[in-house]
């Protein structure tokens, strides 16, 4: 099974019965943004304390 179709399973698990249809969609929503940042940070797409400060100061 794909892993973010795992998480996202195993995590609808944990819902409390009588949970929203909005708690299962945020559940979804916020591993896969998890699970990109992961993928991110993996292929080296990162930034450091120092980049971002720097962008924000360019603001």
């Amino acid at each position: 099974m794909d892993l973010i179709k795992y998480n996202i399973i195993e995590a609808i698990k944990k819902l409390p019965d009588g949970c929203s249809a909005e708690d299962i969609m945020y559940q979804i929503y916020f591993i896969s943004q998890v699970m990109e940042g992961i993928k991110d940070a993996d292929e080296g797409r990162v930034l450091t304390t120092k980049d971002v400060l720097e962008q924000i100061e360019t603001w």
